[in-house]
């Protein structure tokens, strides 16, 4: 049974024990909403969750490289309410709203799903982004350095356990219930060749003075986004398709400062603090559906957000936890 926006699913309360795999940003909120609804929860991760893929996100929100687009609104537009009340304790949760520039998009593209949910949105003008059309916003901004142990700790607070714990087979997964949050894992552990990696660089800098963030795509289809943060600004990027490498190349990182700094000049001259790389876990849909096991046992699968974790991570749980429910 996969996910239709257009198809309610009954909200009944998971019971029992529950074993979510994936420490990420995905797997966490799950793990969350499972544990605050009543499940006995645990959650096995292959690495701490400070180095999880989701750790090195810039985390905006905004829909971004995930499919189906109807869907992924509507679970962006729930998490944002989520969100909305986490950034009133920013210091906590790591959430934040900030205000900041869409590039290349036109104010009718963003008042078709979300204006009502976003007060304040309004086209730039000339001086404010020559590269033009954009639209100034006031978005979710997540410290994911800040926000995953947050997370962690909701989840111990609930009951929740959290063991490090690499799964090569969903067969070692023995509880009743198991929802599959794994992320790129995914490829290998359902086995789902369909999940691809998504290669996106990172460069950290010193934050001259910037306390908006800007995502821009240029002429030549290049993309560009800061990001501030507490202590530092977060440039980037890149989405390089089917790479693997987790080592950062200089060359790319020259080009991402460079293209910020055209941006926003006084990033040229800014320190850099360090580079990282993430793999998107990339797929042509998102999978959130429940698939019944020979044994009795229920397996959710929650995977495939591509470049969007962050910003349907609550909506998509809340999901999962519906589907989780026997």
């Amino acid at each position: 049974m996969t996910y239709s926006a257009n198809v309610p699913l009954v909200e009944t309360e998971p019971d029992g024990d529950v074993l979510v795999i994936g420490g990420g940003v995905v797997g966490l909120t799950t793990a969350v909403v499972l544990a605050e609804r009543g499940a006995r929860v645990r959650l096995w991760t292959r690495d701490p969750v400070e180095r999880t893929t989701s750790a090195v996100a810039g985390a905006l929100w905004w829909p971004y490289r995930i499919e189906p687009v109807a869907a992924a609104r509507a679970w962006a537009l729930r998490s944002l309410e989520v969100y909305e009340e986490l950034a009133e304790r920013p210091g906590t949760t790591g959430v934040r709203m900030v205000e900041g520039v869409l590039g290349e998009t036109a104010l009718d593209e963003v008042e078709g799903w979300a204006a009502a949910r976003l007060p304040g949105l309004r086209g730039t003008t000339a001086e404010e982004y020559p590269a033009g059309p954009g639209v100034w916003a006031r978005l979710p901004l997540v410290d994911m350095p800040a926000h995953l142990p947050w997370l962690r700790e909701r989840l111990l607070a609930a009951g929740g356990v959290v063991e490090t714990r690499t799964v090569a087979d969903l067969a070692e997964a023995g509880a009743p219930v198991v929802v599959n949050c794994a992320g790129l894992g995914a490829r290998e552990l359902v086995p789902d060749p369909s999940v691809r990696p998504v290669r996106g660089q990172l460069v950290v800098v010193e934050n001259p003075g910037i306390d908006t963030w800007t995502v821009s795509t240029g002429a030549d289809g290049e993309m560009a986004y800061f990001f501030p943060q507490p202590g530092r600004l977060v440039l980037g990027g890149t989405a390089e398709e089917d790479a693997w490498s987790l080592e950062p190349d200089p060359a790319v990182a020259e080009a991402i400062v460079r293209r910020c700094a055209a941006l926003r000049p006084e990033i040229a001259g800014a320190r850099v603090l360090e580079h990282r790389v993430g793999l998107r876990p990339a797929r042509d849909t998102v999978r959130l559906e429940r698939e019944p096991l020979a044994d009795g046992r229920l397996l959710v699968h929650n995977y495939g957000h591509g470049g969007a974790g962050v910003t349907v991570a609550w909506g998509c749980a809340e999901r999962a936890a519906a589907l989780a429910a026997r």
